[in-house]
């Protein structure tokens, strides 16, 4: 079991919602379906084996993130953040990381693909860059080596600005692109 791997997830989707949205403290609910969490755990789990799996792990985090409220309604999970563990993330964010320079970088006005190009390679020499032509979005952009994350991004060029969605590898593979 890979309890690090849905830990980072949670943690890279507060600073995303922290860098887009602003810092403000207090819970924060985060949905998984089934699957996901069986691929971040490594586990291969039905949905009350998987809620008893999670119990375990909240009490692995708790000193990070605060007590975890989990619950689930069929195959979809709702882990519920309490405010500690939203403002320990918040603490814990580093100010020019990939994720604050691509998040600046797509809300400026007139972004362009070479300026979000940039800032992967500002990061990392190992940049994958696909262009696609089956219309969801227009290209693939990753991390060759997974430093400094293993998203997939997939990117749309917009008329006046660019737009992104970022999968973990396993959802996006699932998702058939």
């Amino acid at each position: 079991m890979n309890e690090k791997k849905l830990e980072q997830n949670m943690i890279d989707l507060l600073e995303e919602q922290q860098l887009k949205l602003g810092y403000m403290s207090g819970e924060v609910r985060l949905y998984y379906p089934l699957t996901s969490l069986n691929h971040f755990l490594e586990t291969n789990c039905d949905a009350e084996e998987m809620q008893r799996v999670l119990f375990d792990f909240a009490d692995r985090v708790k000193q990070r993130l605060g007590t975890l409220a989990i619950s689930h309604e069929g195959e979809r999970f709702c882990l519920v953040i309490p405010k500690e563990g939203v403002d320990y993330v918040h603490a814990n964010m580093c100010p020019d990381s990939f994720m604050a320079d691509l998040i600046r970088t797509v809300g400026t006005h007139g972004c362009t693909l070479e300026d979000v190009l940039n800032q992967f390679y500002r990061h990392s020499n190992r940049v994958h860059v696909e262009r696609v032509g089956h219309g969801e979005f227009d290209y693939l952009v990753y991390f060759e080596d997974g430093v400094p994350d293993s998203f997939r991004y997939c990117i749309t060029v917009e008329e006046c600005h660019v737009t992104y969605h970022r999968f973990t590898v396993e959802d996006y593979e699932e998702f058939g692109f």
